[in-house]
């Protein structure tokens, strides 16, 4: 009996997802890739394929599954039972998570205008996102400042003597910019340096084609290019945007941040779950078509070994990211921080160990572009950086464990001392 237990309607979107990414999207990634073309043509159009599989997935049910239970816009699951989901997604990162509308950085932005946003907001920019019309971007990351740390960030939005804010600033690593229907971005940026510290920070809506945007070039992540979407350098220099773009208010910019990335990395990480699982079929589908040293590759023990220990970890990673989904629902993405962190640690490091075991079973063709390991390791390397570094979740970690320890401690205090009375 498997320990994940899922509702009997998202067993079923299981069971059709599976078969969407195993009999259609993974057989299309060839294609994709081919019709991307060259050069500057890959900023220019998606693929023919893309848009095919899009509406294949909405005929099948498979749309916006991300959005949870609480949101009237979403599919009315759990975080749980997205994460499932998710995994298999994860399986071609390239295509699935964009076929069925789920991919980032649109399932964060898309959540911060169903949970922060005007109606208004939610009309001109939450609606076309769910529809797929458009594409989005998260504008966070300053090449002149250790982002890993937001309150470092210098991008400013000012008030405007006509009215609304002027943003000026230069971002860099801005996911989804490149994307030709990329239409907004949703940006970070100081808004009053008098504040705290943590009330400094605002988020505000600035569309793609205002005056003053824009994408200096497309940045590169271990040689790949990531087109179309890509990631981006985009300078935002006396950019006018009305006072009705700001989201939640000034001062609340990391309310929303965290609002939107607790989620958002469980979701990597279950999608990080998805490669690894598809690079463990290919190890082992390797290793017993060929042979050395007069026996399979697969009869010797270290390689026994490689295979052993992925499918241990891959274990274990996944039930500690479930543990943290789980937890979303239950008590909040708040109350589930050392949770979050923990996965958000472990997983690409976990992958990253199973695509190394399966890189070294393919030899030099493990580190080419015939099979999809090359680029999974590449992106799963970022993934130790991106949503914050490795550092900053085990410093959280630290802390939480200490300050929840205390507690624990205080409270079997108290408890003495009541019982002496």
């Amino acid at each position: 009996m498997s320990v994940i237990q899922l509702s009997p309607r998202a067993e079923q979107l299981l069971k059709v997802l599976t078969a969407f990414v195993e009999d259609e999207c993974i057989p299309a990634e060839a294609e994709y890739r081919r019709d991307l073309g060259e050069g500057a043509q890959r900023w220019k159009a998606v693929p023919q394929v893309m848009e095919r599989l899009k509406e294949r997935a909405r005929t099948l049910g498979l749309w916006n599954l991300f959005l949870t239970k609480e949101y009237a816009e979403g599919a009315g699951l759990s975080n749980y039972e997205y994460a499932v989901l998710c995994e298999i997604m994860g399986r071609s990162p390239a295509i699935a998570p964009e076929a069925c509308n789920c991919s980032a950085p649109d399932t964060g932005n898309m959540e911060v205008f169903a949970k922060y946003g005007t109606p208004e907001q939610k009309k001109r920019w939450l609606q076309p996102l769910l529809e797929g019309k458009i594409r989005s971007a998260f504008a966070m990351t300053e090449p002149d400042v250790a982002s890993s740390d937001a309150t470092n960030i210098c991008t400013r939005i000012e008030r405007s003597s006509r009215g609304g804010y002027v943003v000026n600033g230069r971002k860099w690593w801005i996911s989804g910019a490149g994307h030709p229907n990329c239409a907004v971005f949703i940006t970070m940026g100081k808004s009053d340096l008098s504040a705290k510290k943590h009330s400094q920070q605002s988020i505000i809506v600035v569309p793609a084609d205002a005056p003053g945007v824009k994408v200096v070039r497309p940045l590169t992540v271990f040689g790949y290019d990531d087109a179309p979407h890509g990631h981006c350098e985009v300078v935002f220099e006396n950019v006018w945007v009305p006072e009705e773009n700001l989201i939640l208010g000034e001062g609340r910019g990391f309310e929303v941040i965290q609002g939107r990335l607790g989620p958002g990395r469980i979701h990597h990480c279950m999608r990080s779950l998805g490669m690894g699982e598809r690079a463990m079929e290919l190890m082992v589908q390797r290793v017993q078509s060929r042979s050395t040293f007069g026996r399979k590759i697969s009869e010797h023990g270290v390689v026994l070994d490689f295979i052993a220990k992925s499918r241990m970890d891959l274990e274990a990673a996944r039930m500690l990211v479930l543990r943290a989904a789980d937890m979303i629902d239950k008590v909040g993405a708040k109350n589930a921080l050392k949770e979050i962190a923990m996965a958000k640690v472990m997983v690409p490091n976990i992958v990253l160990a199973v695509l190394d075991r399966a890189i070294q079973m393919f030899g030099a063709g493990g580190v080419g572009q015939d099979t999809p390991l090359a680029e999974f390791w590449a992106g799963m390397r970022t993934l130790r950086i991106a949503d914050g570094p490795d550092e900053v979740h085990t410093r959280q970690i630290a802390q939480l464990e200490i300050r929840q320890q205390n507690a624990r401690l205080e409270a079997r205090k108290q408890t003495l001392s009541s019982a002496r009375l």
